[in-house]
């Protein structure tokens, strides 16, 4: 008989942060390249094969002729225009299925055989649930684009990709108890300053969110100040209400992006600041200096995708880089909790 929560567990654990991590790359591209609309209908089994020959190819055509995207954008498309937006949803759908298969049977297996603690039970039922709520959010999201407007709401947009990272937090995170069996609190002045910076990045996250789901990347392509030389361009305040102003208007969000950055940039320039009058161990250290460098270069990274106007490489490279910096903000966390 193994041992409960042994190595096979973490491995596993693991797997499943990495196939979310290339999900969220999949997603990115789905994103950028306006794939995400290219599949109608949702078949759980049957959807997992593509199209196969040309009677199928048309049928899946003849259905997508059918929508908002098709009528309004995308009229001028072939089948083989179609085919190219089709693979990049169909491979982002089936990494999600995989996804599934990859957590649930191996989770049952471990279950059957008592490899798992009482504890990592309990957070292991968790993080499949936060897995089906995912593919719940990105059906739900979908479905916004498919009978009015050819593009799907910003707010299910932001809430499938949010999902997305937090799902692969909460699984580094039950990885990471199993990996660190003891932990320490620096000091509780220090770890609430870790929490607020997390929350920072994550609505941050929310915020990128929003602006790949308006398109908002597109305006204001100039840095550090906006069109016209101005830091605040009049078309931020442009609504007539302030939620308005920061929830729907494109200009508006994207202001907010920008500021978010330099907050986040500052608090986690702070943490670094801060982290040199404690007392530390290896990891921590690590830890710190790992977010200081990320931040820069997400930060870096976001300022070229601005002004070289959101270039698909870009863009996923910049999604890539907020993930492996909620990756680093995780383990920070994780390192100085108790």
């Amino acid at each position: 008989m193994k041992t409960k929560d042994n190595k096979n567990v973490i491995y596993w654990l693991f797997t499943g942060c990495f196939l979310i991590f290339i999900m969220v790359i999949v997603g990115g591209i789905t994103r950028l390249t306006d794939s995400g609309l290219s599949i109608s209908n949702y078949k759980l089994i049957t959807g997992t094969i593509p199209p196969i020959g040309d009677l199928e190819w048309k049928e899946a055509f003849k259905l997508y002729q059918q929508h908002p995207e098709f009528k309004q954008y995308n009229s001028h498309f072939t089948i083989s225009d179609f085919k190219s937006i089709y693979f990049w949803e169909w491979l982002h759908r089936l990494i999600g299925r995989v996804i599934g298969l990859v957590f649930f049977f191996p989770f049952m297996y471990f279950l059957i055989t008592k490899q798992l603690k009482k504890s990592t039970i309990k957070k292991c039922i968790v993080l499949l649930c936060l897995g089906a709520f995912q593919g719940f959010l990105g059906w739900y999201m979908v479905k916004s684009g498919l009978v009015d407007m050819p593009d799907v709401s910003h707010f299910r947009l932001a809430a499938h990709l949010t999902a997305a990272f937090l799902t692969f937090a909460a699984t580094l995170w039950v990885a990471l108890d199993l990996i660190f069996t003891e932990k320490k609190v620096v000091n509780t002045k220090y770890r609430n300053l870790i929490i607020g910076t997390y929350i920072a990045l994550l609505i941050q996250i929310i915020y990128g969110a929003f602006i790949a789901g308006l398109k908002a990347g597109l305006l204001h392509n100039h840095w550090p100040l906006m069109n016209d030389g101005k830091f605040i361009h009049p078309s931020v305040y442009a609504y007539n209400s302030f939620l308005g102003n920061i929830l729907e208007n494109p200009s508006g969000i994207q202001f907010v992006h920008r500021i978010m950055a330099i907050v986040v940039v500052s608090l986690i320039v702070a943490l670094w600041y801060k982290s040199k009058k404690l007392q530390l161990t290896s990891n921590q250290k690590k830890a710190v200096n790992a977010l200081l460098i990320l931040v820069c270069f997400q930060f870096c990274l976001g300022v070229f995708t601005l002004i070289l106007y959101v270039p698909v490489w870009l863009g996923v490279m910049h999604q890539v880089g907020a993930f492996f910096l909620l990756t680093a903000m995780t383990f920070m966390l994780h390192r100085f909790s108790k």
